[in-house]
């Protein structure tokens, strides 16, 4: 039986580095090239040696990165620059403009901050991104003969798309990151109902069933208005597109509403990309936000101001957005370190953390955080956790899943317990398979193989001329009071031979096949003798049969062949004879094997009408 091999080099049981190598129909596809966030070694990047010895290219078909952020896109330029990959990159192309920017800071904040050294440069972002393919939505790419993608939208980041992949006919489906309930800026998520051989979903938030959005946004906002109230100062960690402008519009509401002084800060340059990316890619936003474009820039804040560094050490309150948001580098990191030990001070996380990283510690309780170069800090500011995490949850992940009605599902992007939970039950309440590999292991997924059969339009013919012979009865009144189909739009069962020719199969009658394979057949007639009482002529006789024949199954089935012989379908023949002897006559009935069927409807027929 065919199946669909997967083997996460990142993203399995784990978030973070999602790179998921998947082998369908002799194609190899990897589905996202990934970095993780919370390691500063060899594992930040997948083991791209897991996959081939030799050239990666000469090995994979294609790579399709599904959006922007950097645990999807961030070893890309190492794996294309470094490593070697020279074969097609398909994205969106909001996607393809933004992953620069990102990759960009990434390295700046690793190399010049850092000081690291076995890291891509600027050059090779620049040549990594002229390999890549933009794909529009609901675009059907044809990679090559066999392989073809189709994108959608995702929701999560603006560019976010998951991705329908078909080799011959099995398929998949990669949702990446996405979001199935509409927020302040983006839409909801949506695919075609594609009922995929294979589901590959991530499962951030597995478990979690999140509020009402309008009680999230309420507490987010009370929260920050009573810190500042107090003297405190907020800072709110982000990454550089996204949750940030979702955040910042209910803030900036919020404070144009409640007349607020305090002052509301945001990293510099933040608000410049965003303006110039969410003009450029307008239509990948909601509608409310493209009406507003038309009367003025929904990203102009009135209360919201640039920051600059020297701000960090300012006496009153404040509140800051800063990047990048898991807290492992960057301004934000920066100011946490300064603003921690302060317990009238707050942070305020508003989406996942991976393991490894400052985020992720704090959520867990962490009092005290050491740090590379032997310096620590204590943590006495209020940590609270609010998810406003563009994924879905757990409730959005079913919904995905019956709305696709795939054959099977995968998780990936997900914490291992939290993935369990999930995956029992998707296979309880849909009764489907539901894989959780964990890094470097393979799963093969069986999947059930459909194949093409050509059928002849004269064997087509044949059939619905056959089944029409049939008298034409009302519809019979069923208990329920509805009449029943009529007996034309019924299922008919087609008579033929399957032949397999030129790697293609066809459904012929018995004559074509024969014919299409040079073959001479030996047919098989039966003949049925009826003695009729008739005084006259044979042309009489002729004349009279063809005339009920032809009430009774049509007049195109039936042609006169001569004064003493009928044709009916084509296939059964009907001759007279005269017996000179007896004033009586011989009605010689014959057919195939294979019109059965019509033969002895035409004997019952011939037997009630014209029989001694």
């Amino acid at each position: 039986m065919p199946e669909i091999k997967v083997t996460p080099l990142g993203a399995g049981q784990d978030v973070g580095r999602s790179c998921i190598l998947v082998t369908t129909g002799g194609k190899n596809i990897m589905l996202d090239c990934g970095m993780h966030m919370g390691y500063n070694d060899d594992r930040r990047f997948p083991d791209f040696t897991y996959i081939t010895d030799g050239p990666l290219t000469e090995f994979l078909d294609c790579v399709i990165i599904s959006h922007f952020h950097l645990d999807h896109c961030g070893a890309l330029p190492y794996m294309t620059e470094m490593v070697g990959y020279s074969g097609p990159i398909y994205m969106t192309q909001p996607t393809k403009a933004l992953c620069p920017v990102l990759l960009e800071d990434m390295r700046k904040v690793a190399v010049e901050r850092k000081g690291e050294t076995n890291f891509f440069t600027s050059s090779m972002i620049k040549d990594c991104m002229k390999k890549v393919i933009t794909v529009s939505l609901h675009e059907t790419v044809q990679v090559d003969g066999d392989l073809e993608i189709k994108a959608y939208y995702a929701g999560h980041v603006l560019g976010a798309a998951m991705f329908h992949i078909r080799v011959g006919q099995q398929s998949l489906v990669y949702t990446g990151d996405y979001n199935m309930t509409p927020d302040r800026h983006l839409g909801a998520a949506w695919i075609d109902k594609c009922r995929p051989d294979l589901l590959i979903s991530e499962s951030t938030y597995a478990t979690t069933i999140r509020d009402s959005k309008r009680c999230r946004e309420r507490d987010f906002l009370k929260k920050v208005h009573d810190c500042v109230e107090r003297g405190g100062k907020v800072l709110i960690p982000v990454f550089a597109l996204g949750r940030v402008q979702e955040l910042c519009i209910l803030l900036d509401t919020y404070w144009d509403r409640m007349n607020l002084k305090v002052p509301v800060y945001f990293t510099m340059g933040l608000a410049e990309t965003a303006n110039k990316y969410y003009r450029m890619f307008i239509t990948w936003t909601n509608q409310k936000i493209r009406q507003t474009f038309v009367h003025r820039n929904m990203f102009d804040f009135k209360h919201i101001k640039p920051f600059d560094k020297s701000y960090m050490d300012n006496p009153g309150p404040m509140v800051v957005f800063a990047t990048p948001g898991m807290l492992h580098a960057g301004l934000s990191l920066a100011i946490f370190k300064k603003w921690a030990p302060n317990q009238n001070n707050m942070v305020i996380m508003p989406g996942y953390c991976v393991q490894g990283t400052v985020g992720h510690k704090i959520l867990n309780g962490a009092k005290k955080i050491d740090f590379e170069n032997r310096t620590s800090v204590e943590v006495n500011l209020s940590v609270e956790y609010m998810s406003f995490s563009a994924h879905a949850d757990a409730k959005g992940i079913m919904q995905l899943v019956r709305h696709c009605e795939p054959k099977n599902v995968l998780l990936v992007h997900g914490e291992n317990a939290k993935m369990d939970f999930l995956r029992q039950k998707i296979m309880q309440e849909f009764n489907i398979n539901c894989y959780k590999p964990g890094n470097g292991e393979t799963a093969h997924i069986s999947v059930s193989s459909n194949m093409e059969v050509e059928v002849s339009l004269s064997l087509l013919k044949h059939t619905m001329a056959a089944s029409s012979t049939s008298p034409a009865l009302p519809p019979a009144p069923t208990t329920s009071g509805k009449a029943e189909e009529p007996p034309t739009k019924k299922q008919k069962i087609l008579h033929g031979v399957l032949i397999m020719k030129n790697n293609s199969m066809k459904i012929l009658g018995v004559n074509e096949a024969w014919g299409e394979l040079g073959i001479v057949s030996h047919q098989l007639r039966f003949t049925e003798r009826i003695e009729v009482e008739h005084i006259g002529p044979v042309q009489a006789l002729t004349s009279s049969l063809h005339t009920l024949l032809s009430q009774k199954l049509g007049a195109t089935q039936v042609q006169v062949v001569s004064e003493y012989q009928l044709s009916v379908a084509d296939s059964v023949v009907i001759n007279i004879q005269d017996d000179n002897d007896d004033p009586g006559k011989n009605i010689l009935l014959s057919w195939t094997h294979q019109d059965e069927a019509l033969g002895s409807k035409l004997l019952e027929i011939i037997k009630a009408n014209f029989k001694k």
